[in-house]
């Protein structure tokens, strides 16, 4: 087993897949592989390769009960995400500003 955060967030959460697990995790107190993979048109196996990266990432913290895994999200690592995306909503917002400067300027 990896460390949690070993995994790049940003590459965890590229796969449109992983994405969905998040979304289902965080929708669910916790889930079990199996009551993921019924979410999905891919293999039990496929879904645990996708559920060991996103914990790689420490997006996902897994607990064995009894013969099961249950999962659930970790969302604290999103904050780098979130922090990236801030940076570029207020790049977006000067940039709207300005234009609405430029075309009130020009009306």
């Amino acid at each position: 087993m990896t460390t949690p955060g070993t995994r790049d967030v940003f590459d965890a959460i590229a796969d449109p897949t992983r994405r969905q697990l998040l979304r289902l995790l965080a929708d669910h107190e916790e889930l079990s592989v199996t009551g993921l993979t019924s979410h999905f048109a891919i293999s039990r196996p496929a879904v645990s390769k996708h559920l060991a990266i996103l914990e790689e990432a420490g997006l996902v913290a897994e607990e064995k009960v009894g013969r099961e895994r249950r999962y659930r999200l970790n969302a604290e690592p999103l904050r780098e995400v979130e922090d990236w995306l801030a940076f570029y909503e207020q790049f977006w917002a000067r940039k709207l500003r300005a234009l609405d400067d430029y075309l009130k300027g020009n009306a």
